[in-house]
């Protein structure tokens, strides 16, 4: 039996995102996704015990399936990798967490652009901690594209991706990198590359798998 890894999603779309990349960055690991997508409403301190609940039994049936690193691809429920490791005694990632650990070592103007309240909130929080805890000053503007996460869960892409490309243009005037923390929104970029040439432009997913690889990397002997 191959390798495998867990990803704990809260939009379904996300499944095939992440297939794709770790079919092209770590080759021959097999992915069990789970997901929920009733976290979504539940962001926010108010819901934080329920939202470790869940997310603890779902990383738990991962583990159960026999994945050794879970990844937390939801950008937002903020710190929680280490309370859901202390539920499941495996090596487990969130996705926003790696994001901001890139993001503050490439400008001091940071923007941040979502779908969801929740992840804005997050992300900025995270990110202005990591960057004090370094010892570096950063301005974070965040910008919510209205209407794009409506879209998603009803999967009309055509209007999902319009709102989140003009919101995109708009906060590339104002900001001297740019985070994507949700990898649904990453597809935008595939649309109108000319963009992300102007600025750099942080995406989610992808810095994601690869730090899923270079965990399996570190473990086991295990190479590529």
């Amino acid at each position: 039996m191959g390798r495998m890894v867990g990803m704990v999603h809260t939009v379904c779309p996300n499944v095939r995102l992440f297939n794709e990349l770790v079919s092209e960055i770590i080759p021959g690991v097999e992915v069990v996704h789970l997901v929920d997508e009733g976290l979504s409403p539940l962001s926010g301190k108010r819901h934080h015990e329920r939202i470790i609940r869940r997310l603890g039994i779902l990383s738990s049936l991962a583990k159960e399936s026999g994945a050794e690193v879970i990844m937390l691809t939801c950008t937002a429920f903020g710190r929680l990798a280490d309370e859901v490791k202390a539920m499941v005694n495996i090596p487990v990632f969130a996705v926003l967490e790696i994001i901001a650990d890139e993001t503050i070592e490439l400008a001091d103007s940071i923007g941040i652009l979502g779908t969801h309240p929740g992840t804005l909130a997050s992300a900025s929080e995270i990110i202005r901690e990591q960057a004090a805890l370094r010892g570096k000053k950063v301005t974070v503007k965040t910008l919510l594209c209205e209407g794009a996460f409506d879209a998603l869960k009803r999967e009309d892409w055509n209007t999902h991706d319009r709102i989140v490309l003009k919101r995109l243009a708009e906060l590339m005037e104002e900001v001297k990198v740019i985070v994507i923390p949700q990898p649904s929104m990453e597809r935008v970029l595939n649309q109108a590359p000319e963009i992300a040439q102007k600025k750099p432009v942080i995406t989610s997913a992808r810095v994601a798998v690869q730090r899923l690889k270079d965990k399996l990397d570190s473990s086991r002997g295990y190479r590529l």
